[in-house]
């Protein structure tokens, strides 16, 4: 096993009782997620949230509370991930733009419909958990997070 982390970055976003979801093949299999993906090392961790929106879904993503930070371990692949979960709203969904690599659509889907998938079809047991958190109201304000930045001269 990886002595590093992966980490990733999530968005729960709710509107009309349906959640913004992400149908993308992955190793092979159709799975549900919520648009998700993978920090990059000069971006913060809210605009790393915003990006991966706009590329998985074309909806620009406004944050506005932290949900949860999970530590998840892959079952198969022995690698371990710390994920963020944020959750906010959706707005001015560009249709012109194409999807990232890998995203088969952008869905919204109601809860009972995801809970009506069977467990390989959503990507981890992650969805679900993040579903939970959000609905039973964890919220953490976004000033919890701070950046500090050095310059070494």
């Amino acid at each position: 096993m990886s002595s590093i982390p992966h980490i990733t970055v999530a968005a729960v976003i709710q509107q009309d009782d349906k959640y913004l979801m992400v149908r993308e093949k992955v190793d092979g299999n159709i799975v549900y997620n919520q648009p998700a993906g993978h920090w990059e090392v000069d971006e913060s961790l809210l605009d790393a949230a915003i990006r991966e929106t706009q590329e998985e879904t074309a909806w620009q993503f406004q944050p506005s509370h932290l949900v949860a930070i999970y530590r998840w371990k892959h079952p198969q692949k022995n690698e371990v991930f710390l994920r963020i979960t944020f959750c906010g709203s959706a707005c001015n969904q560009d249709l012109e733009q194409p999807l990232d690599k890998g995203i088969l659509e952008a869905i919204w889907m109601t809860r009972a419909e995801i809970e009506a998938l069977d467990e390989h079809q959503r990507r981890s047991a992650l969805v679900l958990q993040s579903i939970d958190d959000y609905e039973q109201g964890k919220r953490y304000d976004l000033e919890i997070m701070s950046e500090v930045i050095e310059v070494w001269t």
